[in-house]
């Protein structure tokens, strides 16, 4: 009998309700590069690393600013958002909490980095979570396996026997690579369901019974 040995969650827009958060801040480093900015460029960069955001924006603008500027501006304006507020999806804490009760370990995987997501730990309370891989601490970001594949050992779990919760194609790309089932929340992309994922539209419709029976 195969036994659900491990949670892992990714933050942004699964988690935390921040992709329009990131939309402000890319809109706004956008206007300083003097390129519009819309939702289809966010489409194509959500559930992305940083360095792929700068890259695209300056692709866009031409080499106005360094890319190390680019990407401190865009950091430091997310900051200052989660810093007034880390918002919640609906369902969150609660699926967050239930795992934990029932002694299930778990873990966050992000593309964010590390002092963003500390930010954003402060919202979502680093005791529900057994441990967190952020962005800038693995060598391939998403839709690499190397992300989920990194908490699955932390947590000495085979990804076989986990379930990843996703709101991206690239996300859910990068987790069902590493060997998890996945079950897709879409956020700002759709996701469509396929062998090995499922896809429900609010953290609401899943508890731990159903998680558990995944695997």
């Amino acid at each position: 009998m195969q036994v659900l040995q491990a949670v892992l969650f990714d933050m942004d827009g699964l988690l935390v309700d921040s992709e329009r958060l990131w939309f402000e801040a890319e809109a706004e480093i956008a206007a300083d590069l003097g390129v519009e900015w819309g939702p289809r460029h966010q489409e194509s960069l959500v559930g992305g690393s940083i360095g792929r955001t700068v890259d695209y924006m300056l692709a866009l603008s031409g080499p106005v600013l360094p890319a190390e500027e680019v990407a401190r501006r865009l950091l430091d304006g997310m900051a200052e958002r989660l810093r007034a507020n880390v918002p919640m999806m609906p369902g969150a804490k609660e699926l967050l909490d239930e795992v934990r009760e029932a002694g299930v370990p778990s873990a966050l995987v992000s593309s964010t980095n590390r002092a963003l997501m500390n930010r954003a730990l402060d919202g979502i309370g680093r005791d529900r979570l057994t441990v967190t891989v952020a962005g800038d601490e693995v060598g391939h970001t998403k839709p690499h396996p190397e992300p989920y594949l990194t908490a699955a050992r932390l947590l000495d779990a085979d990804p076989r026997h986990c379930v990843a919760l996703e709101d991206s194609p690239t996300g859910a790309e990068s987790a069902a690579a590493a060997g998890c089932h996945v079950v897709a929340v879409p956020s700002v992309v759709p996701i469509s369901a396929a062998p090995g994922r499922t896809v429900v539209s609010s953290l609401l419709d899943v508890d731990l019974a159903r998680l558990r029976s995944l695997v």
